[in-house]
């Protein structure tokens, strides 16, 4: 079986030892990278564990016959472009699990009008691990908060709004909120 463990951590901004914290029971960053070169064989055990820990389908993490893959042509760096040493493709952008959809009507913070926003819903259990990450939370009436979630304090989050100047809000009892995890930008 080939796996993408490796691409889709990359992809997700996540490091060996977040990964490795995040599976249950926590493992160590060695064992995930010794699954990502293949030195370690992936059950299919350890792909829905490694699955779980980065909120992506397990289907994600390998290479599928009827997935079109993008392949990658150049990394950009502070060099300019450059040929990638090794063949690495993109996994495209796939809805799953509990997804939900932004539109950026006018441009916020870093993000510009007709950016597309995909986020996923955590429950408040989960809310902690939005830490410093642009979410989406419900508000009475129909209306949702949106900005960077910089503290949890029981029941409480704190949001900072994208919008320079503006105030932070503190809102009680929120039910869920949606933690953005892909940018559509059209060029």
């Amino acid at each position: 079986m080939i796996t993408r463990i490796r691409d889709v951590r990359k992809a997700r901004g996540l490091t060996l030892a977040d990964v490795a914290a995040a599976c249950v029971p926590p493992t160590t960053a060695q064992t995930i990278g010794r699954l990502e070169t293949g030195m370690r064989t992936v059950s299919i055990d350890w792909l829905e564990r490694i699955a779980a820990a980065m909120d992506v389908a397990s289907s994600t993490l390998v290479t599928m016959p009827d997935r079109p893959d993008v392949p990658v042509a150049a990394i950009i760096g502070f060099n300019g472009a450059d040929a990638p040493e090794r063949a690495r493709t993109l996994v495209p952008p796939a809805p799953q699990g509990d997804l939900i959809g932004l539109v950026v009507d006018a441009a916020q913070g870093d993000y510009r009008t007709g950016d597309e926003l995909w986020a996923q819903r955590l429950a408040p259990a989960h809310f902690g691990r939005a830490i410093n990450r642009d979410v989406l939370a419900p508000r009475p009436a129909g209306r949702f908060a949106f900005g960077r979630l910089i503290a949890v304090d029981g029941s409480r989050i704190q949001l900072l709004p994208t919008t320079p100047g503006a105030r932070q809000q503190v809102l009680a009892e929120v039910p869920w909120i949606a933690v953005v995890t892909t940018l559509v930008r059209r060029v």
